[in-house]
């Protein structure tokens, strides 16, 4: 059981990470479009159309990704003030809780985002020419990233890892 727990939670830092240069890159992508846009703008006098669409859509991606890294890592969603007023026995509780919460938010992102995706499909965004899915297609990804990280610390909490301390990354050790 350990083992896969170690390639699963090995798999998903990758995966992770991954997401995270991607957010990255959209928002360096996001910079130069609008950069490119003001230039075009007020130097140029002829500003492209598409460019505020697109701008508008890559922002919605690098957030929602950011956002699903940030439920990886910790830096989203918890109780943090009331671990520093309950008794250290009550963290796992707390985290586990918060999980479960993060998960059941992240299933309906899922869920009503993908409703959404499906029914934009046959709309175009104009500037773009994309179908509006890709609109809210963001949600949907970002919803399964947050569930499987979810899931990750669930998993290594029952198997008696030591997830709800302050270090980044789990310790999965082979015993």
């Amino acid at each position: 059981m350990k083992s896969w727990l170690l390639s699963f939670s090995a798999m998903l830092r990758a995966v992770s990470t991954l997401v995270l240069w991607l957010a990255g890159l959209g928002l360096v992508t996001m910079t130069i479009i609008v950069a490119y846009q003001v230039f075009m703008r007020f130097v140029m006098n002829n500003s492209p159309s598409w460019t505020e669409g697109a701008a508008i859509m890559l922002m919605s991606w690098f957030i929602f990704l950011g956002a699903a890294v940030g439920v990886r890592e910790k830096f989203h969603m918890g109780f943090d003030v009331l671990l520093y007023a309950l008794p250290p026995s009550a963290k796992p509780w707390l985290r586990g809780f918060s999980d479960m919460a993060i998960f059941a938010f992240a299933f309906g992102m899922v869920w009503y985002g993908g409703e959404l995706a499906l029914r934009g499909w046959s709309v175009r965004i104009p500037v773009l020419g994309l179908p509006q899915t890709f609109t809210y297609l963001p949600i949907v990804v970002s919803g399964a990233l947050m569930c499987l990280f979810a899931t990750e610390r669930f998993l290594l909490r029952l198997a008696g890892e030591r997830v709800d301390d302050d270090a980044l990354e789990p310790s999965v050790s082979e015993a």
